[in-house]
C-alpha cells in the first residue's frame, strides 16, 4: 500500500527525476522551461500533481491531471495527462492507486470520471489501463503545420 498525497515542494528533486524517467519512456526530451512551468502549474492550482510514497516517505510514483470543460455533459471533464511509476514499484499496486485518487478527486470536484491516453506500444502500462477503464477506440491526431507537410495535401 502507497501513501498518495500532493506533490510536496520539498519533493522536487525527487519528482524532476521521475519526470525525466517518464520523459524518457515516450523518448521525448521536453525543454528545460516546460518542466519548470509544469512543476509551477502544479503549485499553483492550474494542473493537479499527486504522488505516492512508500512507508518511508519515498516518492515512487507521480500522477499529473487537470479539469477541463466538456461539450459533451455539464461536469467538468478530468483529464489524466502523466503518470510514472517507479520500475522498481511496478506491479505493486502503485499505478492502480495514482489513478483511483485522480478518479476519487474528479468525483470530489464534480467532475467527471478521468481519462487520458497512451502510447500503443506501453503494453505494461495498457495491460493495468484495460483493467480499470474501457478504451473508447478513439486515434489521437496532432495537427501538422503545412511547413511540416511538405507537399501532402
Amino acid at each position: 500500500m502507497y501513501r498518495i498525497g500532493p506533490l510536496r515542494q520539498s519533493e522536487r528533486a525527487r519528482w524532476a527525476q521521475l519526470w525525466s524517467e517518464y520523459q524518457r519512456f515516450y523518448a521525448v526530451d521536453l525543454p528545460m522551461a516546460v518542466t519548470e512551468a509544469t512543476w509551477q502549474r502544479i503549485h499553483n492550482g492550474r494542473v493537479h500533481g499527486l504522488g505516492a510514497r512508500d512507508a518511508g516517505e519515498n516518492l515512487l510514483g507521480i500522477v499529473h491531471f487537470l479539469y477541463h470543460e466538456d461539450t459533451w455533459a455539464t461536469a467538468p471533464a478530468c483529464y489524466l495527462q502523466d503518470l510514472y511509476v517507479d520500475p522498481k514499484a511496478r506491479g505493486t499496486g502503485c499505478g492502480r492507486q495514482l489513478i483511483e485518487a485522480v478518479a476519487e478527486s474528479a468525483k470530489a470536484a464534480g467532475a467527471n470520471d478521468p481519462y487520458w491516453l497512451t502510447h500503443e506500444t506501453n503494453l505494461t502500462g495498457r495491460r493495468l489501463y484495460d483493467r480499470l477503464a474501457k478504451n473508447h477506440g478513439f486515434i489521437q491526431y496532432a495537427y501538422l503545420p503545412a511547413r511540416a507537410r511538405g507537399s501532402a495535401p
